[in-house]
This record gives structure tokens, sequence and C-alpha cells, in this order.
């Protein structure tokens, strides 16, 4: 069973629709889905595999990553009444959620490249359970990277690493000295410790919770120290002063992009054949 055989379980139950069961049998529609704002648009991909589950035949009319202006089709659908039905709020939620999380990546990357080009935009692991992959898919789609996702991937050390550790130094030594292939990147909260990182040659510093002139100045001296580890900036971060860190970051990471975005409005229309 796949993620959207669970899904559609969670929906269905072990009756069905049973208002669509109650009211038709073997009547055949068509359905078009349409985009009821400007965004852009992610999920048509998941939304095709939904209707395919449930029976109904389905076609995009735009790629997932498409900049598409309100009133567009972006989906058509065929098949039995009760198929279309059946999947029809699962294609939504999926069409709705995922290009909520693209077009906010996508406006955030189009700003924040006008003012540093080789800035990217990240999410975080702050994500729905259940759901994760298809967020971090959305930012893919809409421009951003993903960052890891899960915690097999990369080490990061955080704050609460550090709390039991003691300190970067150890914290850094003991890692380099368990791990071989994995990237290195460590969260810190002041210059003292961001130094020290950038002296044990950490693939990556993240900046966390600093605003941004203090960041921009340690991030100064990181690069006198070691100019190829990449520079993260994360906490505090939103549309009023991301472009202050978009002048110095390499990286930037929010994770509202995948926990607090409002979903982008689409419609599924049916009508009888």
């Amino acid at each position: 069973m796949d993620d959207i055989d669970r899904f559609l379980r969670e929906d269905l139950g072990k009756q069905g629709d049973v208002t669509s069961n109650a009211l038709f049998t073997t009547e055949n529609a068509s359905a078009v889905i349409t985009a009821k704002e400007d965004c852009i648009v992610a999920g048509l991909t998941e939304a095709l595999l939904v209707f395919q589950k449930t029976g109904a035949k389905a076609k995009q009319l735009v790629k997932d990553g498409t900049l598409v202006k309100k009133g567009t089709a972006v989906l058509k659908i065929e098949g039995h009444t009760r198929s279309i039905l059946k999947g029809e709020r699962l294609a939504l939620n999926f069409i709705g959620r995922m290009s909520g999380i693209a077009s906010e990546t996508h406006m955030l990357v189009e700003r924040c490249r006008k003012i540093n080009p080789h800035v990217t935009i990240a999410a975080t692991r702050k994500t729905t359970p259940g759901f994760r992959r298809y967020e971090k898919k959305a930012v893919i789609l809409g421009g951003g990277e993903p960052h890891r996702y899960g915690l097999y991937d990369a080490v990061l050390i955080k704050d609460s690493h550090l709390n039991i550790i003691g300190s970067v130094e150890e914290a850094l030594t003991r890692a380099k000295k368990k791990t071989r292939k994995k990237t290195i990147e460590i969260e810190v909260e002041n210059e003292s410790d961001a130094l020290v990182a950038a002296r044990m040659k950490v693939d990556v510093i993240m900046l966390d919770n600093l605003d941004a002139r203090t960041g921009a100045g340690i991030t100064r001296k990181i690069r006198a120290i070691n100019s190829h580890i990449l520079i993260e900036v994360s906490g505090g971060i939103t549309i009023k002063n991301i472009d202050q860190y978009a002048v110095f970051a390499d990286r930037i990471s929010l994770g509202y992009l995948t926990h607090s975005i409002k979903n982008k409005d689409f419609s599924l229309e049916i009508f009888k054949n």
C-alpha cells in the first residue's frame, strides 16, 4: 500500500463514498480542475495518480512547476461519476497544498536572486507528518532546495546536541571521527562558536536567530578563515527582512514554507456525459 492508497483509505474508510454510492450507479461524467488564482501549480502528478487509483482517466493540461493564471484548466478527468467524486477532494488537497508551497518558494527565490544570484531558498523538517516528500517536492518545483529529508541524510549539530556535548569543538571532533561521507553542518548562535567551526573546516555553518547585521559580520570573518564553507541562515527570517539576509547568505532556510503556507485555490467542476 503506497501513500495515495493510504490517503484514499483515510477518506473512504471501509464503506466508501456512501453519498455517491447512494445516488449513482454506472453514470459517466467529465470534470476539469481549474486554478482560481494565479500561482505556480504543483501536485498534478499526484492528482493524476489519485484518479488512476479510483478508476478514472485523467490528463495533465500543464506541467507541474508552471506559472498559471486564474481560470487556467490544469487537469481533465473522465470516467464513472463515482470514480471522479471518490478522488476529488484528495486530488484538490494535493494540488492546493503543493501549489501554495511552490508559489511561495518561487516568490522568495525570484526576490532573493535579484539581490544575490547565488543564494538558495531551502525547506526544513518542519513538515506535515506523512506528507514530507510532497512538501519537499513542492519546494523544488518552486525553485528551492529540499535541505535534509530526514535525520539520516546529513549531520546537523544543533543546540540540543551542544547542550549535552558541551562545546562546538568536541561535537565536531566526534562527528568527524564517526562520519565519513555525510555533509557536516553545525548550528551556531554566536560569533565565537562560528569561528571555532570555521577553523575546524565544517561543511556548513548555520547562523541561527541572528539579526542580519550581526550575521553579515560573522559571515565575513568565517570566509576570511575558510571561503569554502557554506553559510546558511535561519530563524526569525520573514518576508519583511529576508532581503537583508540574501545579501550575504549562501542558503536561507525557512520553516514556514512547509508549516504555515496557505493553500492555493483550485476547484473541480463535473459535467454529465
